[in-house]
């Protein structure tokens, strides 16, 4: 049986593909960074019904979608509240199968590149589930939302600061915005991510 000689220059499509697998490495490291990034942001949102009215509304709100009533301070005229944020299991497991499977080709760009190795290189496949796991890890956490009352006493309507994830603003924007009469600048529906 004739073996052929291993070249010691790396073929161009070998190159290539070796390039192109460390680019989704990478690409997933980055990906794991930012499902798990803290999104806190803070929003001015206004009301023509009246303050009380629209700070019970949005605690209630707040009670039905499983956040706790965290601290009070009528003379700094805050509410805090806390939540426990809890990962994706779908995402874990996208992220646990797209690791694998590019661990799995990087063990095999590994395999042509280092012949001597044998199949050890294809192993990685069983570290690349991993990813699902630093995922699960990184994005379940406690969170908090802080509604400050910005608005006179004797202000017909009302300003409220709110301070708290994007997407928590997203819904209550969404949610709440018809019924409690709520405006922003719109600039978390409008923008892409």
């Amino acid at each position: 049986m004739n073996v052929p000689p291993v070249s010691a220059t790396m073929s161009p499509a070998l190159g290539s593909t070796l390039l192109l697998t460390l680019l989704l490495a990478i690409g997933l490291v980055f990906f794991l960074r930012a499902a798990s990034k803290d999104r806190t942001t803070v929003v001015e949102i206004h009301s023509p019904r009246p303050a009380l009215e629209v700070l019970s509304g949005l605690s209630q709100w707040l009670g039905q979608r499983g956040w706790q009533a965290d601290t009070s301070s009528p003379e700094q005229r805050l509410l805090r509240f806390r939540g426990q944020v809890a990962a994706s299991t779908a995402l874990a497991w996208l992220l646990s199968l797209l690791g694998g499977v590019g661990a799995g080709c990087l063990g095999l760009v590994l395999r042509q590149l280092l012949p001597q190795l044998g199949w050890w290189p294809v192993a990685l496949a069983l570290v690349g589930p991993l990813a699902g796991q630093v995922y699960r890890r990184r994005a379940a956490r406690a969170e908090s939302l802080e509604l400050r009352l910005i608005s006179p006493d004797d202000a017909t309507g009302s300003s409220l600061r709110v301070r708290a994830h994007r997407d928590e603003l997203i819904a209550m924007e969404v949610e709440l915005g018809p019924s409690l009469q709520l405006a922003s600048d719109g600039s978390l529906l409008s923008s892409p991510i």
